[in-house]
């Protein structure tokens, strides 16, 4: 199976005990996760046996340790990661509130964790099938650069991008990172967005038709995950493929994102048809909401086609991020 190669932050995350926990009070907090966009995608596309390197960067610290060993045990390549000496690494800390919102505090790009690069890009481009970003890591003027940087150096070498634009509201107010999360998103080969973050970076009208315009260019496949409705798969010259939302109970949807896009990319580069890639994909990212911790519910292939083969993969409610609305940290 060729390789997927993701760059970007590693973090540990801390999550609220308690709904609408308050920011300003001394509280409870479950943690430390380990977390951050492309180490979750990076886990659970190892976990559905694609061979997967990881660029990024950890503190010399306990933290970084715990990261390390989870993604380790996952079968992620850890090759590039750089342990720094020089810094902590970042931590996230999110909490729900009883609408089913989420909210962020993030330590992180003056943290070890914000200063992942890709040093050697010949070596690390070698035998490489698809490069994944996410827009997530576009946190700081550096990061936005170093991502640039890595899509230029993969498409210098002929290696196709997949891109998960995973905006976060404060990115859409710096239009130089809107800029280039565009000109990443136009050059993409596989695109995984959320519902109406295409028309956000795009300005078309509907998913749908930036859909339409991405495939008129460098696209082969668009998926846009819906939230509780599922997912959607479009492909030139076909109609647009559904997914309906998977019924669980939701524990913490944080990460159910980059489950979704780890299960699809996995699935894709192993040369799986997309619709059926799909399908695991959404029902991958439904489960993982089952389990607190972004990276405590992912699942490997047998597992999702276990849950498939049973007649109720979940029960319950249909989760905000069953085929997820959001790829969070």
């Amino acid at each position: 199976m060729p390789k997927l190669l993701c760059i970007g932050e590693i973090l540990v995350e801390m999550v609220a005990a308690d709904v609408d926990q308050s920011w300003l009070e001394p509280a409870t907090w479950h943690g430390p996760f380990p977390s951050g966009a492309p180490a979750i995608l990076a886990d659970q596309a190892a976990l559905c046996g694609a061979t997967v390197d990881l660029v990024g960067s950890v503190g010399a610290d306990p933290f970084g340790e715990a990261c390390l060993a989870r993604l380790r045990r996952s079968g992620v390549g850890l090759e590039h990661v750089r342990v720094d000496d020089t810094g902590t690494t970042g931590v996230a800390f999110v909490r729900y509130s009883a609408s089913g919102a989420r909210s962020f505090v993030f330590h992180l790009p003056e943290t070890a964790s914000g200063r992942f690069r890709l040093d050697d890009p010949a070596t690390a481009l070698a035998d490489v099938g698809l490069v994944h970003v996410m827009g997530s890591t576009a946190f700081s003027a550096d990061a936005v650069a170093a991502i640039g940087r890595f899509v230029d150096d993969a498409s210098a070498r002929g290696v196709p991008v997949s891109f998960d634009p995973n905006l976060r509201p404060e990115m859409l107010r710096r239009p130089e990172h809107v800029a280039e999360l565009r000109r990443i998103l136009l050059g993409a080969r596989v695109v995984l967005a959320s519902e109406g973050e295409l028309p956000a970076l795009l300005g078309d009208a509907s998913d749908a038709a930036c859909a339409a315009r991405l495939l008129g260019g460098a696209a082969q496949v668009v998926v846009v995950k819906r939230g509780a409705a599922g997912a959607s798969l479009f492909e030139p010259g076909r109609p647009e493929a559904r997914e309906p939302g998977v019924a669980v109970h939701e524990v913490d949807p944080t990460g159910a994102g980059d489950c979704f896009g780890g299960t699809f990319l996995a699935l894709y580069l192993s040369g799986t048809d997309p619709t059926t890639a799909l399908r695991y994909a959404n029902l991958a990212a439904g489960l993982s909401v089952t389990q607190r911790g972004p990276m405590s519910g992912n699942r490997s292939l047998a597992d999702l086609e276990a849950a498939l083969r049973s007649p109720a993969p979940g029960s319950g409610r249909p989760s905000q991020s069953a085929g997820p609305s959001s790829g969070a940290l």
